[in-house]
This record gives structure tokens, sequence and C-alpha cells, in this order.
């Protein structure tokens, strides 16, 4: 692990035609995304590695059936101002505070800006892994496990529902609308692909109680409690009943926002998380340290 970022793994497969003749070049090829220049600099920066820890050059020779190793770093980030908290730890799991505009884990555009790789650099646990995720734009609680062996454990929590998880959202109030409701829903891929729709003659796949808790006739602040876990399920059922929540960028319609545009959060909230731990029987609740205030005033209201 280095400066929060564990190394990443390539495998140099057999070359029957000889054609490639050094690692540099199999990068090159195999990750066409990525300018030569990036790998060049990687290489200069002593951040490719043979299996054996050795730093390889730009010009050291590819040897088939072996594995490489390398390390990611962007020569430009942006900074995400805002700070999570370790609510909980045990000897297993981390349960963390995540602020919205921060990305879980190192994807993209986002690098050392992750939940991940903060905290890695804070904790120095190198299998630190989330067991379950929430959009960048979404904050609040978030679970990771502490060492390989055990994450498909709690994993399997997720897997067989038998975790909690209560969010707060703050989106319009519409007096037509009663509450607590259970919405059943089926939620599939839509159009631009990162987003989701409703097909209404599909079967359902996703389920959410609703509840209000409290309104000042403009805006009000929902209770969601999902019993599935579909892509963007809260905001998508949110979105159905003609109620999207406040400063949604996908939803009803998408919104280009530059990356460092902060000013205008999603206002969902992952507050609550309650299960027994599997491994030493526990009973766990956890509520986020964050919250969602109706005199919140959005600068795209």
């Amino acid at each position: 692990m280095l400066n929060g970022v564990s190394a990443s793994k390539v495998f140099l497969p057999a070359d029957k035609d000889h054609l490639i003749q050094t690692v540099f070049e199999h990068l090159c090829k195999h990750f066409s995304h990525i300018f030569e220049q990036e790998w060049q600099q990687r290489f200069d920066d002593g951040l490719v590695y043979d299996a054996t820890g050795k730093t390889l050059r730009i010009d050291s020779p590819y040897q088939p059936n072996t594995h490489i190793f390398y390390y990611r770093f962007l020569a430009q980030e942006t900074h995400v101002p805002f700070q999570h908290q370790i609510l909980f730890e045990n000897e297993h799991l981390l349960i963390v505070d995540k602020p919205h505009f921060l990305t879980m884990s190192p994807t993209g555009q986002y690098v050392q800006e992750t939940l991940l790789v903060r905290l890695k650099k804070q904790t120095g646990i190198e299998e630190l892994s989330p067991i379950h995720r929430l959009d960048r734009e979404t904050a609040g609680i978030v679970l990771f496990s502490k060492k390989a062996e055990v994450r498909h454990a709690y994993q399997a929590l997720f897997a067989k529902r038998q975790v909690q998880k209560t969010y707060h959202a703050i989106a319009a109030y519409n007096p037509e609308l009663y509450f607590p409701q259970t919405l059943n829903l089926c939620i599939e891929k839509g159009q631009p692909f990162y987003t989701m729709q409703i097909n209404p003659c599909g079967e359902p796949n996703s389920e959410t109680l609703i509840e209000c808790l409290e309104h000042n006739k403009t805006w009000a602040k929902y209770q969601l409690k999902p019993h599935t876990g579909k892509q963007h399920q809260l905001r998508v059922h949110l979105n159905y009943l003609g109620i999207p929540i406040q400063n949604d960028p996908f939803y009803p319609t998408v919104q280009r926002k530059k990356q460092d545009d902060f000013s205008a959060p999603l206002q969902l909230l992952a507050k609550r998380i309650e299960f027994t731990d599997p491994l030493n029987h526990q009973n766990i609740g956890i509520e986020s340290a964050f919250d969602l205030s109706l005199s919140y005033q959005s600068n795209d209201k």
C-alpha cells in the first residue's frame, strides 16, 4: 500500500507471436484508454513492480506467465472539502459516516479523493473493503470489513436482507400524497446508461416504505426504509411519486455539473443501520451524525 492506494495486479499472458518486447508495451496496449505518457510517468516515478518487488523500468523485458503490479495516481484530482468520521469499530468492522460528494472507491477521475483511500491512509489497513456502497452524491452510514476473510459474512447479511437501513430525504411536499405508503415497482436500466427507470409492465423488483416526518407546506422530510437494494432505488421511487429529491442531478432529468461544484448536495442521507453481527452476534444500531433540515435553501430552488 502506497499513500493509501493498494497495488493493482496484472497478468502477463504468453505472447506466441513475440510481438511484445517490454512490459511498457504490454501495458500501453492492454490499457489503451490510458495515455502512453501516463504509463511512462508511472515507470519514471517507480510505480511499476515485478512479483518480487523489483522496480521495473520502461525498457524492462516482457516475461510471459508472470504478474506485475502498479500503483494508480492522478496528476490532477479535484479535492473534496468534506470529511468522513468513523462511528464504530471492532475487530472485523468499521462503520463510517460518508460526506456528500465523496466517491466510495478509486474509479475514473478519483483515487486519493475517495473514502476507501482516505480510510486506508488513516487506519493503515490494506485489506479494508466496502461491504456495500453509497452513491457519490449520497451521505451517511456505510460499512467496511477490516479483513478479507470476514467480508463475505457481512455481505451475506445484505444478500439475505438482514440489514435494516433507514434513509432521510428532503423532497417537495404534495398534500395529495398520503403516507405511510409502500412502493413495489420494477426498476431497470435507463438512458443514459448510468440512470434507472420504472418499467410499469415489469415484475416488481424493488420495495420501499416511505413516511413523511415533517413538512413546511413546500418541502417535506421523508423517512425511507428500502427492503431491496436496487441502484438509485430511493431516488427513482420518489421521482415516480412526482417528488424528486432536492438537488438530484439525475432525476427527473440529467443535469451536468462541474466536479468542483459542491454548492447543492443531494438531500439524501443514509441515516441509520441496524443488524446483528454475524461473527460476535452483537446487535448493532448506528446513526449518522449528519442531518437534513427543511430550512436548507438550495441554489437550484
